[in-house]
């Protein structure tokens, strides 16, 4: 049994509420958790797939998002079985973070096989839930979280699909978010491979290692700018680390992570923004590439 006061909720006007799923069509207009919501604010990658996996789907999954974690990326799924599952286990086994999007409550393990990995993605992870606690598994709600899987990243991999995959609804969510989409290649006689290789003749940008999704995504660039720098002082330094861990910030989620007044901040982003270390637009601050 998991004790209610382990769970915790957000609503869409809490400040600490997820910047990037904010901007999607139909956000959710609050989520339950429990485990580190933080890790909503971090760079975060979706890893999505088949549960019906073949091996070589798994190997990828599972290396893909270890690599991906031990650079510094959460990785996000959806807990089922079959490659949701070792993308969830790659990132914990390289002590890295990840993130369970449930489509039923954050207190239901669905499927019960993956008990002990939702244990462990409490301890280190976070399960987040847009279901109240007690809503049992139905089949329409798993199409609809998908949205949150995608909403909450920079980019959404596709590793292994059939045609008629619920990762495509995934994919194409992604799309009409603005967001960037991978695959992996796949074996041409593999009905599993179908989807992600339709996706990437259509477009989708083919990933052979993690470097091809984390060059797209300028994730190597930001960890380069928040080396040491002389021309910064120790207050810029750590406020363009706030923004590199988090890709995007708006000024208020600053002064919250911070804990300096919004003068402070709004001073030391205009000093950064003259060094040519981030850059504004819209109320939200990000890393200048």
């Amino acid at each position: 049994m998991v004790n209610k006061e382990q769970i915790r909720s957000v609503t869409i006007n809490d400040p600490n509420y997820p910047e990037l799923l904010r901007q999607i069509k139909k956000p959710p207009e609050e989520l339950y958790y429990r485990g580190d919501f933080n890790l909503c604010h971090t760079p975060c990658l979706a890893v999505v797939g088949s549960r019906k996996a073949t091996p070589y789907g798994k190997w990828a999954a599972y290396n893909i998002s270890k690599l991906a974690a031990e650079h510094g990326v959460t990785i996000v799924s959806g807990m089922a079985s079959g490659i949701d599952s070792y993308a969830h286990m790659g990132a914990l086994d390289a002590e890295g973070k990840t993130i369970a999007v449930l489509g039923c409550g954050p207190d239901i393990c669905y499927p019960r096989t993956n008990r002990d990995l939702m244990d462990r993605i409490v301890r280190f992870g976070l399960i987040l839930s847009e279901y109240p606690p007690g809503k049992g598994p139905l089949a329409g709600q798993f199409p609809v979280r998908n949205r949150i899987i995608s909403g909450l990243s920079y980019g959404v991999l596709v590793v292994e699909a059939g045609l008629e995959s619920g990762s495509l609804i995934t994919a194409g969510q992604a799309l009409d978010q603005g967001r960037e989409v991978f695959a992996v290649p796949g074996n041409i006689n593999s009905m599993y491979s179908a989807g992600a290789n339709k996706l990437i003749a259509d477009g989708a940008t083919p990933v052979t290692s993690v470097d091809d999704i984390l060059d797209l995504l300028g994730i190597r660039e930001i960890r380069s700018l928040i080396k040491d720098d002389v021309l910064l002082g120790e207050d810029e330094k750590a406020l363009l680390q706030f923004i590199a861990d988090h890709g995007m910030l708006t000024m208020d989620r600053l002064c919250l992570l911070s804990g300096k007044s919004p003068a402070t901040v709004s001073s030391l982003v205009t000093v950064l923004e003259m060094k040519g270390r981030v850059q504004t637009s819209m109320g939200k601050i990000y890393i200048a590439k």
